[in-house]
């Protein structure tokens, strides 16, 4: 038990889309002055669903709606949050597609994007075949993406 008798929790929700080239769109992202590189998604806000954080997450990040979501995995392990001392990190991960064409940017070129400035991202689509848990920045996305290769491969 924590000191403060209070058990905290960092709460993200994560998506997985793939492309009919068996690709997965992943993000490239600048924040807290650390690169990475993690499924698109982000924090659940209190008051929130997971779907609903799902759908705001696209909305912010793409401009866009997804639709036939279902779930793929939930943390079923201890991880500590990587960003908080005192909190443990709870993903979930959803497979969504685009309710209609993708209209942002997708390249092909790692953190592509203007300047090194946090809240930076830029999208990339990558093969199943030839992605790596060494590709992914964080420990839950490298367990996903080998159960999304072991499922869609």
């Amino acid at each position: 038990m924590l000191p403060d008798n209070k058990i905290k929790y960092s709460i993200r929700v994560y998506m997985l889309i793939l492309n009919n080239r068996n690709e997965v769109l992943i993000s490239d992202e600048y924040h807290l002055d650390i690169r990475m590189v993690k499924f698109p998604g982000g924090g659940m806000e209190y008051g929130e669903g997971a779907v609903d954080c799902l759908k705001r997450e696209a909305m912010e990040e793409f401009g866009q709606e997804i639709t036939n979501i279902s779930h793929f995995y939930t943390t079923d392990y201890y991880q500590k949050a990587l960003f908080f001392d005192d909190h443990q990190l709870l993903s979930i991960y959803y497979l969504a597609e685009f309710s209609e064409e993708l209209k942002i940017k997708v390249s092909n070129k790692v953190f592509d994007f203007p300047e090194l400035k946090n809240g930076a991202q830029s999208f990339r689509w990558v093969s199943l075949e030839k992605i790596e848990e060494k590709d992914l920045s964080f420990p839950i996305d490298k367990k996903v993406i080998g159960m999304l290769k072991m499922e869609f491969q």
